[in-house]
């Protein structure tokens, strides 16, 4: 929102262009979108969404974190030609003529362990005991197992020809000094967090994980353990919303209910005002009870949108506090599979992309329908199925009523089929696309 001098008209004057609203006089004057599609609302949520700062962390606490700098080897790796299996390290030229038929004994002259050096060049018709890890003593250009060779007391049979640097992992074969190892934008996985080690890397540099407030609104909401009597309901969104939260890496506190009283609401919203990214669940519609959104805009927040063309989740508002430093802001509507699908569809890219990542949607499954599906055009469908792989095709099943205050049908879904908004039916064996939820699905799929 931003303050305009030079308008002197009454007050309170409303003119509506285009879906944004602007009340002259010297007030605010607010530029708000409504009803856009699915698309628009995401490249403007994106569009505000950078990556957080960096802080330094132990690296070994680092998993799933984003890397925000350029890590560098300091030292080459493997720091010199060494063996990568338990044998005899020799020359492969002394076995130019061994065979099955003819094998050639090698003198074993003395042992080279992991950790340990070989100084003593070796020569024709010499071989070296060695152990994987271990670096190839001088002369030596090939590792034969130890299981391709038979050992007599100090010497050695072996009856194959191998090739010349055969289990030898080369100077540098994994990284020179000075080369990148990792770059910006890296989500560390179990095997970076390895070579990070290897590199003697025990701090990192990643992004902050971002810091999200929580705000349930309604009379009507009470806490899980209290009385539910006289119309009461549990509110429930801020439990599936943390943990929706917590799955992309993010951090969240819940703010607690505020009641239908603007005063109570700018309250409680105003402790959120530290946090990184601030979500409201419920009072965003357009009720004689719904004070999210004016109350929003009295804190200073610019509502960028409100009501995206979409089901279920059509009252959906966002925007930002400015001037800047302050949080993003999401106004979710209040029932349970509204939540959780704009989650989806918006939060989740976006705490993605504050956290570092370049990834923020979900897999994509090309499907087949196993039934006809129908809906009224101007919206995008957002439908809760189950998935099965049959003949080689993954087929998609809405789970149950889909209701958008049936939670159960976002419990039992694995996916969201996109049922795009002119269109009217999807029939029964028709393809379709489902942006993946339960990614366990992949794992029993042979491709």
């Amino acid at each position: 929102m931003w303050e305009c001098d030079s308008l002197r008209q009454p007050l309170g004057a409303v003119k509506r262009m285009g879906g944004a609203r602007q009340r002259t006089g010297r007030v605010t004057v607010a530029w708000m979108r409504t009803g856009i599609s699915v698309a628009e609302a995401r490249a403007l949520v994106l569009a505000e969404a950078q990556p957080l700062a960096a802080e330094t962390v132990p690296a070994e606490s680092a998993l799933g974190r984003v890397l925000a700098q350029t890590v560098r080897a300091p030292r080459t790796l493997p720091p010199a030609d060494c063996s990568a299996m338990d044998g005899y390290a020799l020359r492969a030229a002394d076995l130019a003529r061994a065979s099955a038929a003819a094998p050639v004994e090698l003198a074993v002259v003395y042992e080279v362990a992991a950790g340990g050096r070989g100084d003593v060049p070796l020569k024709a018709g010499e071989a070296a005991r060695i152990f994987t890890g271990a670096p190839l003593p001088p002369g030596a250009d090939t590792v034969v197992r130890q299981e391709q060779a038979q050992a007599q007391a100090a010497r050695v049979r072996i009856a194959i020809h191998p090739k010349r640097g055969d289990s030898v992992r080369r100077a540098g074969e994994e990284l020179r000094a000075g080369e990148v190892a990792l770059e910006p934008g890296v989500k560390l996985s179990a095997a970076a967090l390895g070579l990070l080690a290897s590199l003697g890397r025990t701090q990192v540099a990643v992004h902050r994980r971002p810091r999200v407030a929580l705000l349930s609104s309604g009379d009507e909401l009470v806490e899980p353990d209290a009385a539910i009597t006289d119309g009461r309901i549990v509110a429930s969104n801020a439990y599936a919303l943390a943990a929706q939260c917590s799955d992309c890496g993010a951090e969240s506190f819940n703010l607690g209910i505020a009641r239908d009283t603007p005063a109570e609401l700018e309250a409680l919203l105003r402790a959120g005002l530290s946090a990184d990214l601030l979500i409201s669940s419920a009072g965003v519609s357009v009720g004689d009870h719904d004070h999210v959104r004016p109350v929003l805009e009295k804190l200073g927040c610019r509502l960028r949108f409100w009501g995206v063309n979409m089901k279920p989740g059509y009252p959906l508002a966002f925007g930002r506090f400015e001037p800047p430093p302050g949080p993003l802001v999401f106004a979710l509507p209040g029932n349970p599979v509204s939540a959780l699908v704009c989650f989806e569809q918006f939060v989740r890219p976006v705490l993605l992309r504050l956290a570092g990542r370049h990834t923020t949607e979900r897999p994509l499954l090309r499907v087949t329908l196993s039934e006809t599906l129908r809906k009224v055009a101007g919206r995008m469908h957002f439908v809760r199925v189950r998935l099965r792989r049959e003949a080689g095709r993954v087929f998609a099943t809405p789970t149950c009523n889909q209701s958008s205050g049936v939670q159960r049908s976002m419990v039992l879904a694995q996916g969201l089929l996109v049922f795009d908004a002119e269109a009217t039916e999807l029939a029964a064996g028709s393809e379709a696309q489902v942006q993946l939820l339960d990614l366990d699905f992949l794992s029993g799929a042979c491709w």
